[in-house]
């Protein structure tokens, strides 16, 4: 069962199987940094990458009963390593989906903070 491995396992896995693959994790209270490479023709983060990133996290913490992500700080690179782009998720963005916050409306936060590297 998925409850059994580590959140960063259980990620990692399922986000390979839509070709984004981790090549780095740290997870403190209330934090988590993901940094992926991205299989992809676009040079930039899409919307559509956000979103399995997203809701694969979601998935995740309904699978447990002991865990909620925090803040969520991305980075998206190339296969070759370079910077596509950043983006994040705001902790009380998290918990708001729980409290009435819609769906397209956290969408639209979350798009919102898409950053390309020249945007830094």
């Amino acid at each position: 069962m998925s409850e059994d491995r580590p959140v960063s396992v259980s990620l990692e896995n399922r986000l390979m199987s839509n070709g984004y693959y981790v090549t780095a994790y740290e997870e403190t209270a209330d934090r988590i940094t993901l940094t992926y490479e991205a299989v992809s023709e676009s040079e930039t983060v899409t919307s559509h990458e956000v979103g399995v990133v997203v809701r694969t996290l979601l998935a995740i913490e309904d699978e447990r009963d002991d865990w909620e992500p925090g803040r969520l700080e991305v980075t998206s690179t190339t296969t070759d390593g370079a910077v596509r782009g950043h983006w994040h998720v705001e902790e009380a963005w998290f918990r708001g989906l729980s409290e009435g916050l819609s769906a397209p409306e956290f969408s639209e936060r979350v798009l919102e903070t898409i950053r390309a590297p020249s945007q830094e």
